[in-house]
């Protein structure tokens, strides 16, 4: 039997008609979309169209490819996306029948239209340079697959659009059969050139890592590769180049709001250095910045790994997913600042859907915490904050230039003393379970308990109407 999953975002278009493909395949038992934090109503359509639904539990294609492997109970996947058009009716039966013949592990669809740009331009060039036993394939990057699960779970997964080909090199790299099966003609939507060119950083990052991985490219050239190119990517204006017309602004504080505790004190526990970060975390004898610097020396050698899966595995505010869906939904486009880092920052940033992420960058060198990191240029503003030299108000400000809005269009939430004048600077300003009566005092209100509370000021402020 046969589990159809199907990563989707914003498609509800479209995705009906991919369910109701897969449901006539007489060997699938199970449909399942996993909604990578839809602002349409992309879940309503795929229940009612007799999908099973789950959210991603991080923003990313790959991602939710790996969340609906976990989710499925049938010894073999197939992997469709839900913007496709023209689909033939066998295709399903094409794909999985060398499977089910015991020909194949894992099955990669082709089909006649001309490979895309990212395909021609970057990896077939790079397939043939580091992998050219498998730069036969057609289209390396296309999503349409079968495999057999046990074969999956063996694999690494990239959370964005890497996954693909990433998947390829490492089943190849396991030795497990591969074939490639003609679908025929297939209709998918295009893609803008700035998506394209993310798409392509994201391939080229997969297909690197592997190169490494397997002793087919110098390790300190990777890792240099991928350092200029995360540090590149930590410049705001990179960072927001997808958003173009703002609103309405939302931005949370992390640690405390978004997050049910403090991302520094969950890398400690992970990485037994707890005694070490109480003698500086509340240590105020000392200044903002002596206190940072002091604090990230502590870390110095521990692997960015670890500070990855801190980031995953540390708990939610409930409803914090949810709020930010919802809030999108309504047209507000929604940030999360912080003064923790950007490594952790962006991570939590996808487990909640939200647009982007303000934080410190920690420096990294061979793979390892180098115990310095950048301070974001947005916590400082000429004519900001008066009272703090780095300030999360200072980014409120460069977000209304930015945007081009004003402080009545912002919605700003923080629980701690370092978000008040943050709180200040905004339109309508939440406290979530201060921390203390000057948190409480710095906003307008204060909710605890639970994220999605805000909206019932949302509405009194007018902003619910969308």
């Amino acid at each position: 039997m046969i589990s159809v999953i199907i990563p989707a975002l914003n498609e509800s278009a479209r995705i009906c008609n991919v369910i109701e493909l897969a449901l006539k395949s007489p060997k699938v038992t199970e449909v399942i979309v996993v909604d990578d934090g839809s602002v349409d109503n992309t879940p309503e359509v795929a229940t009612a169209a007799g999908a099973i639904v789950i959210t991603s539990s991080l923003l990313g294609k790959g991602a939710s490819m790996e969340d609906g492997l976990n989710a499925a109970t049938n010894p073999v996947v197939v992997y469709l996306d839900g913007d496709l058009q023209g689909l033939r009716p066998d295709l399903i039966e094409l794909l999985v029948e060398p499977i089910l013949k015991d020909e194949a592990d894992f099955s990669k669809a082709c089909f006649s239209r001309a490979a895309g740009r990212v395909t021609m331009l970057t990896a077939r060039p790079l397939m043939q340079l580091f992998f050219p036993e498998l730069a036969h394939f057609v289209q390396p990057l296309g999503g349409i697959i079968a495999a057999r699960t046990s074969l999956l779970k063996t694999l690494r997964f990239e959370t964005d659009y890497g996954v693909d080909l990433g998947l390829l090199i490492d089943a190849h790299m396991l030795n497990a059969r591969i074939v490639e099966v003609d679908i025929g003609h297939l209709e998918h939507d295009s893609q803008s050139l700035e998506a394209l060119g993310e798409m392509s950083k994201q391939v080229v990052r997969a297909l690197l890592n592997r190169a490494d991985r397997h002793g087919r490219l110098s390790v300190e050239q990777i890792r240099e590769v991928e350092e200029v190119e995360r540090h590149a990517r930590a410049e705001f204006s990179v960072a927001t180049k997808s958003i173009h017309r703002v609103h309405r602004l939302a931005v949370f504080d992390m640690d405390g709001t978004i997050l049910k505790g403090r991302f520094i004190v969950e890398l400690a526990r992970h990485c037994g250095l707890e005694s070490q970060l109480s003698q500086w975390l509340d240590n105020h004898s000392v200044g903002t910045e002596e206190r940072s610097a002091n604090i990230v020396r502590i870390f110095e050698g521990v692997p960015k790994k670890a500070f990855e899966e801190a980031a995953r595995e540390i708990e939610l505010m409930p409803s914090a997913a949810e709020t930010v869906v919802r809030l999108r939904k309504l047209g507000f486009t929604v940030g999360i600042v912080t003064d923790s880092y950007r490594i952790a920052a962006e991570i939590v940033r996808r487990r909640v859907f939200a647009d982007f992420s303000v934080a410190n960058l920690i420096r990294f060198r061979t793979g390892k915490a180098s115990g310095d990191y950048t301070v974001s240029p947005l916590l400082l503003h000429p004519q900001g904050c008066q009272l703090h030299t780095l300030c999360k108000q200072n980014v409120v400000l460069h977000l209304i230039d930015r945007f081009n809005i004003k402080d009545n269009q912002v919605l700003a939430v923080g629980d701690g003393l370092n978000d008040t004048c943050m709180l200040s600077a905004a339109g309508l300003s939440i406290a979530f379970e201060p921390k203390s009566d000057q948190v409480r005092s710095s906003a307008q209100h204060t909710v605890i308990h639970d994220l999605s509370n805000i909206f019932d000021l949302v509405q009194q402020k007018g902003w619910a109407a969308q």
